[in-house]
């Protein structure tokens, strides 16, 4: 009975050896692979060039600047709503930041886990001006597009449920762009989609003013990037990435003062910034490891206003991803 015990146990212990190399596998790697939507203003997308940028983006370059001090040590997968969970399960990428929203179901079921709520967004509708809409409660028996694999489809049943509304023709589309392009045609009446998404997908549109987006949120979608069940090192390190871009904010530490930061006597600050603890090791990493970070992509609301803020093609006010200092909810765990 001992010996199938411990030999029970000596499996475990493999399995979660095994399960715990996604770290040294990227060092060995020299890269983070990391999964993005397939286009999305803001979010994730390439330039003219190929070279990708965007709030999703910029955090996996923090991710790659902790571990290599480097911002350019990442490669990009490009995938769609329907693709993105098969690419994270099968190892092809080590995290998927791509506007994913945390749900129970993602959480558990699917084997994944949510470091963080990089943005809080909800479901809205996009229409065109000229139909004269006010109110999502007039959409009764229109049709709407929504792109196939995400967690709108369910959320737009739920709407008209809920207010006994009669549910018109929903049309999925594999990916964003065919979603686009089948609202402009003239395929549906209204897109519908993470609020976030639609600023973006409006900018796409041949007369973007023509557009408007209606005031109702009809859902929760907290937006996170996220890791596979089984790795609880590299879990706690894309988490801890998320956490220091929040807290470096809070703190007063910026891409231009990070330098001059590390010689400051706040306790928080020495913390953070690895002159006071050796908070590094537990996500295997070096005690300068925030410092990289910070000088790479600068902080959390660097990060949110060079590419969604008022200041941007998107101008998407902070609201709840505000600190929760200046009124909003995001808040970064305490590094002691």
């Amino acid at each position: 009975m001992k010996r199938i015990l411990f030999a029970a146990v000596g499996l475990l212990s493999l399995a979660g050896a095994v399960n715990a190399a996604t770290l040294d596998e990227v060092k060995a790697r020299g890269s983070v692979n990391c999964g993005v939507s397939q286009g999305l203003p803001g979010f994730s997308s390439p330039n003219d060039k190929n070279e990708w940028g965007g709030l999703d983006v910029d955090f996996c370059r923090a991710i790659a600047a902790a571990i290599f001090n480097d911002p350019a040590k990442v490669k990009f997968s490009p995938l769609s709503a329907k693709d993105r969970f098969t690419a994270l399960t099968s190892g092809a990428i080590d995290v998927l930041s791509r506007n994913t929203t945390w749900t129970m179901s993602r959480d558990t079921t699917l084997g994944f886990n949510f470091a963080g709520v990089i943005y809080y967004d909800g479901q809205g509708f996009l229409v065109r001006k000229a139909l004269g809409l006010k109110s999502a409660k007039e959409l009764q028996g229109a049709s709407i597009c929504v792109q196939t694999g995400t967690s709108n489809e369910l959320n737009v049943s739920d709407f008209f449920r809920a207010n006994n509304m009669k549910n018109g023709e929903v049309i999925a589309f594999g990916t964003i762009d065919e979603t686009v392009k089948a609202y402009e045609s003239g395929r549906c009446d209204v897109f519908t989609a993470d609020r976030s998404q639609l600023a973006a997908v409006r900018l796409k549109l041949t007369n973007a003013a023509d557009h408007v987006i209606l005031p109702e949120t009809i859902s929760k979608e907290p937006l996170g990037p996220l890791v596979r069940h089984g790795d609880d090192q590299w879990s706690d390190l894309v988490r801890w990435v998320y956490f220091a871009l929040l807290n470096a904010e809070e703190l007063g530490i910026t891409q231009k003062n990070v330098d001059e930061q590390v010689n400051s006597q706040n306790p928080d600050v020495k913390r953070l910034l690895g002159t006071d603890g050796k908070y590094g090791e537990g996500i295997g990493l070096t005690a300068d490891w925030a410092v990289r970070i910070v000088k790479a992509t600068g902080n959390y609301g660097e990060i949110y206003d060079r590419n969604v803020g008022p200041a941007t093609p998107l101008g998407i006010e902070r609201g709840l991803n505000n600190l929760w200092t200046k009124g909003g909810i995001q808040y970064g765990m305490p590094v002691r």
